[in-house]
């Protein structure tokens, strides 16, 4: 373990997923999403060009057969792949082995002898590998093959992908730094890379990722490409080639603008995040690695910087990122439109996963706290109840015309929802990296073995989120030991209790002074433990807020919240157009908490009372003078907002008219 890093994540075969929640979720998703999504790569011709690369490469065939589908889509095989060997880690699955095995024997046989994969190459422009390292995408499908590979490789023992994973890298490592300075157009790699440094103990595969973060930003390799774009993969004549789409978004007002790479600027010297979300967080994940490996405390200390920039900027209130549709991408400071928000389901995921490893590396309860908020409310929304349909982008406010889909011809966000909920029970716990100390990260009801100050340690947590806030944590070590247990206490609990085995525990944390808020932190319990219980109570309540006054979009608009959810109205539920509805703060904060069994499969609903035009005082007018119009009470009903779409059409809102 490196100095840098503060705790480690209990590994995911060491923890038990058994909670009224989230159990049908997870079912759903290794039952229907996987075999959903595995017959889609069939269809779309995603497996096929594996076939026909490998007829190519073993000399069978003169015509190639054509590459079908986006030209990136090697990369939804390879994290259908993750997916499926996260599930393969807990459970016995003979049929999805299988077709693991089987589509693994396909991804081998369209290697090339020098290591070299890429299916789109093989069939459509074999004598352009890596010309087009802005759009074509080859480093990251490799990142994604080789998450894959170390994923399958740690949950089933075998080798098979691994190696074929290595002989990609060290095809990469073999021409990049000596035939070629540069860098992926969309990141991945770098996270990757470390990944495979820990699988196979080899510290080159961090050298490599650490080049491909310090030459971000130094060297112009991706503006150059595009001066000559007639000479790169994807060009086509007639100027509607992959090649061509690409230039317009990487120029800004006739200038080529690195930004939307986050190739602007190397690392340390950028001041906000930037550019298109996914890669920007895929990025910053893969930064953390490299800081985590290198023990670079400067890196670290930006990445916080850039975080901070974010979260309390260009965030939307569920924690999707990413406001503009053109580009994929960050705008500007509090720049947060609700009805076109693009908030892709893919930056929600990659959010994930660098909070993920800034709470490694600092111990920070707010990483943690920020996972809890993007999993509720900006990743479940991106898959549909019966996980067959999927949000690419995601908004905040829609008049019935955004609707989830089957399949993307960009398919990256479905496969990349189900490994990130097949591998859920990686960010439930995790122990400090003195390893006396025990943290609790996610209130999942769940059980996990793991080792802490020497002993093993059995944990049971029994967790009533997100409809509730009670937890019990049962604690059985095999032989009495001192250690801490660290309570990860959330920023949207407006009160909480602790009593081991009990006894009420003092806290050592309370709200903010003059706002009764609470920061998220941890609650410590030093004890020597044997056989022990903890019951904390989170207390959840109806917290209506609102935006930041330069959010031009939200003003004189509340949103409502309530634990760890965003909930929203929908036309589904409520009798006049939304924005009728004028909800004050307190009618909000007093709204009724109910949990209907019979709606949306189970869910807590807000049943409050808004203000409402009185239409008696209207007939025929189209306007008259405001003394002379009233209003009427009017109920309203609010949904969380993870589930909306999941009836019939309509329109929906986050942020509501404030009375």
């Amino acid at each position: 373990m490196t100095t840098l890093r503060h705790a480690r994540s209990v590994p995911l075969a060491d923890v038990t997923i058994d909670d009224e929640f989230w159990n049908s979720r997870l079912e759903r998703n290794r039952e229907v999403s996987l075999e959903y999504q595995y017959d889609h790569l069939e269809t779309t011709g995603c497996l096929e060009n594996f076939r026909r690369a490998a007829t190519v490469l073993n000399g069978r065939a003169d015509d190639r057969g054509g590459f079908q589908g986006i030209w990136f889509a090697d990369s939804d095989a390879y994290k259908w792949l993750e997916a499926a060997s996260y599930v393969l880690a807990r459970r016995d699955e003979p049929e999805l082995r299988r077709r693991v095995d089987e589509v693994i024997d396909l991804v081998a046989a369209a290697q090339d002898d020098d290591g070299y994969l890429n299916t789109y190459f093989v069939l459509e422009e074999p004598g352009k590998r890596w010309t087009n390292l802005n759009t074509m995408h080859e480093l990251y499908c490799g990142g994604h093959l080789i998450e894959a590979a170390v994923a399958h490789h740690w949950a089933t023992g075998e080798r098979d992908l691994l190696e074929v994973a290595i002989r990609f890298a060290d095809h990469i490592d073999s021409i990049f730094g000596d035939e070629i300075d540069g860098v992926p157009g969309h990141q991945g790699i770098e996270l990757a890379l470390v990944k495979l440094a820990r699988a196979t103990d080899e510290d080159r595969y961090v050298d490599l990722a650490r080049y491909f973060v310090d030459l971000r930003g130094r060297d112009d390799r991706l503006a150059r490409e595009l001066e000559r774009i007639d000479e790169l993969a994807g060009y086509e004549s007639d100027e509607e080639g992959i090649a061509a789409g690409a230039r317009d978004i990487f120029y800004e007002d006739g200038a080529y603008d690195g930004s939307y790479a986050q190739a602007h600027a190397p690392v340390l010297e950028q001041t906000s995040v930037e550019g298109h979300s996914v890669r920007a967080m895929y990025f910053f994940a893969g930064i953390a690695e490299v800081a985590a490996e290198t023990d670079d405390e400067e890196l670290l200390a930006h990445l916080e910087h850039l975080w901070e920039s974010m979260t309390e900027r260009r965030t939307y209130v569920t924690g999707g990122i990413g406001s503009s549709a053109y580009g994929e991408r960050f705008t500007e400071d509090y720049d947060l439109p609700n009805d076109t928000a693009y908030a892709e389901t893919c930056a929600a995921i990659g959010s994930v996963f660098w909070n993920q490893r800034l709470f490694e590396l600092t111990g920070n309860a707010r990483y943690a706290d920020l996972i809890e908020w993007t999993l509720y409310n900006a990743v479940l929304v991106g898959m549909s109840q019966d996980g067959t349909e999927f949000f690419y982008d995601n908004r905040l406010e829609s008049d019935g015309d955004h609707h989830r889909e089957g399949w993307f011809e960009c398919a990256c966000c479905p496969p990349n929802v189900a490994r990130l909920l097949a591998s859920l029970g990686e960010y439930l716990y995790a122990v400090g990296s003195e390893e006396a100390q025990l943290y609790v990260n996610q209130y999942v009801g769940s059980s996990a073995t793991v080792e802490v100050a020497g002993s093993a340690v059995d944990i049971t947590q029994t967790a009533e989120l997100p409809w509730g806030g009670d937890v019990s944590l049962e604690i059985d070590v095999a032989v009495p030991t001192e250690f801490g247990i660290s309570l990860r206490v959330p920023s949207w609990c407006t009160d909480a209790a602790v009593r081991v085995n009990g006894e009420e525990r003092a806290l050592d944390i309370e709200p903010e002074p003059g706002t009764g808020r609470w920061t998220a932190d941890y609650v410590t319990l030093e004890r020597e433990w044997d056989d022990d219980r903890i019951e904390v109570s989170f207390e959840q309540s109806v917290v209506p807020i609102r935006a930041h006054p330069a959010v031009e979009a939200n003003a004189g608009r509340i949103a409502l919240t309530r634990g760890p959810l965003v909930y929203c109205l929908e036309a589904v539920d409520n009798d006049r157009p939304l924005h009728q509805y004028l909800i004050g703060p307190e009618s909000a904060s007093t709204a009724d908490t109910t949990y209907r069994d019979d709606l949306l499969r189970g869910t807590v609903v807000l049943e409050g009372e808004a203000m409402a035009p009185d239409f008696e005082d209207w007939d025929d007018d189209l306007y008259l003078p405001a003394t002379e119009t009233n209003r009427v009470a009017a109920p309203f009903i609010a949904i969380p907002h993870f589930l909306w779409d999941n009836r019939a059409p309509g329109e929906m809102a986050v942020w509501l008219r404030e009375d």
